[in-house]
């Protein structure tokens, strides 16, 4: 599975010009794809980030305020962005477990999408249930990666979806990261001690005590470079889409 960029003629020493990174709560990029986002903003790519949900009711504490928490979890994805090179985020504002494939979650997603013209739109793969025999993924991203799919082809492409949203534009290339079915490893040497750091800003998550964080995840990340020979790597199932149909 080698590093493979050919979603656009314009795209310059394999990064693709314009990207938009749609995931489900605050710090879902991050981990997902944190070291290949700053990557391609270094090589001059304009990142986008879209968060669907408010993060309110990430934690196993009853005694903490939903609202103080989603108010937190800002406060951690503004200081994770300085670390990611990412100009702010997109807050859709659902709440935890909310997210549902809804003609009103599709529209806002079409709007974003023919705003900002992606070359690339980023998400988590929704085909992805089971891992193993003691994780299955979470519902909002379940969720969203579906409604990201649907809006991306045929809705955004299609100008008789949501006509109010703008002119149609077609996404060419959608990368889906947390997936079963990986056949993509960009290659990310140089750009894990950034991706630990934003992951690091999401203190609410993952404690103040991030002395095994880099270890953890440079190990996850040499795991997967090792067999396309890539000292570190970031995995996705990548779609090409040729043209939209109904």
């Amino acid at each position: 599975m080698p590093e493979d960029f050919s979603g656009d003629a314009s795209a310059i020493k394999g990064v693709p010009p314009r990207v938009l990174a749609i995931y489900a709560h605050p710090d879902d990029a991050e981990v997902s794809c944190g070291a290949t986002l700053t990557k391609w903003r270094a090589g001059g790519s304009t990142v986008r980030l879209v968060v669907a949900t408010r993060g309110e009711k990430g934690t196993q504490d009853p005694s903490v305020s939903p609202e103080e928490l989603a108010k937190t979890r800002q406060d951690e994805m503004r200081a994770a962005d300085e670390h990611l090179g990412i100009e702010g985020r997109v807050l859709l504002g659902y709440g935890d477990g909310e997210i549902e494939n809804s003609p009103r979650l599709r529209e806002q997603l079409v709007r974003l999408i023919r705003k900002e013209k992606p070359t690339v739109v980023m998400c988590p793969d929704p085909t992805a249930v089971f891992f193993g025999s003691d994780y299955f993924n979470h519902r909002d991203h379940r969720e969203l990666g579906w409604a990201v799919m649907d809006s991306v082809s045929p809705a955004s492409g299609s100008p008789h979806y949501f006509p109010a949203c703008g002119p149609a534009h077609q996404v060419r290339t959608v990368y889906m990261s947390g997936t079963m079915n990986p056949d993509i490893v960009i290659d990310v040497s140089g750009y894990i001690k950034p991706k630990v750091a934003a992951i690091a800003s999401h203190v609410s998550q993952i404690g103040s005590d991030t002395s095994g964080l880099e270890s953890q995840v440079a190990a996850r990340a040499q795991e997967i470079g090792r067999p396309a020979g890539f000292g570190f790597g970031e995995c996705f199932r990548i779609l090409r889409i040729s043209h939209g149909r109904s």
